[in-house]
């Protein structure tokens, strides 16, 4: 019933808290590969490290098609008294092309989904590609209610925006991010397809324990635009297998 289409797909590799200076050259394997890659034409790599790495990275990256991320930003625009944080034009600044925005990470410890609005319609303004979390927790699956929680997080965090090209869709179940659980394929088709049809010409991608192991099963389901890899992205090897067994 599903089978993986010859289309474009993006794989966002998200480190996480996870790297220094010399975790770059792990990247010397995936620049290999990929430029031998047969299916580089319809392949879309984008690396988001943390903020410490962004502008290392990107001088590394600068010749290649790989592109580089921020996993978070500020909702404002210009400078401010907010210590700690950095917007969108800083992360701009130091090389960042796209940055995630509404992991479910940062929704648990107390980003809205108004705060989440804000920060998309800021790093949009500053010419940032957003990559949008969504996706509910395991006691919102067990009551049934996951479309509801999907549609009201679409409704508010890309409020009055239009600007579906730079914004890409992560569909993240909550439960399955870290746990190695994923959706069975039926169920994942649907949630995709019901993503699709709620926002017309957005590209949906999935994360939540994206690995070598499941990839055999996640690339059967022909919506998916891509997929958001976390912990398996920061293993050069696992990377590249997830990427080859995609196209296979």
């Amino acid at each position: 019933m599903y089978q993986m289409t010859n289309k474009y797909m993006h794989f966002i590799a998200n480190w996480k808290m996870f790297g220094g200076l010399n975790s770059l050259n792990s990247l010397n394997k995936v620049l290999k590969f990929f430029k031998t890659f047969k299916k580089n034409k319809f392949t879309k790599i984008v690396y988001c490290p943390p903020n410490t790495l962004i502008q290392a990275m990107s001088k590394k990256l600068a010749n290649s098609q790989i592109k580089v991320g921020a996993q978070n930003c500020h909702a404002a625009d210009n400078y401010g008294a907010f210590t700690g944080s950095v917007n969108s034009f800083m992360l701009k600044n130091v090389g960042a092309q796209y940055v995630i925005i509404g992991h479910s990470e940062n929704r648990e410890i107390g980003e809205t989904d108004k705060i989440i609005n804000l920060k998309i319609k800021s790093a949009l303004k500053c010419g940032l590609k957003i990559i949008f979390c969504i996706g509910e927790t395991l006691q919102e699956r067990k009551k049934k209610i996951t479309k509801k929680v999907l549609n009201k997080q679409i409704s508010l965090g890309l409020s009055r925006i239009k600007d579906n090209k730079n914004v890409l869709i992560a569909y993240e179940p909550i439960w399955s991010i870290g746990t190695g659980m994923i959706p069975n394929p039926k169920e994942l088709f649907e949630v995709i397809n019901f993503i699709k049809k709620k926002n017309k010409n957005y590209k949906v991608i999935y994360g939540g324990s994206v690995s070598p192991k499941n990839i055999n099963q996640l690339k059967l389901i022909d919506n998916i635009d891509g997929y958001l890899i976390g912990g398996a992205s920061q293993d050069p090897n696992k990377f590249i297998d997830i990427i080859k067994k995609s196209y296979i």
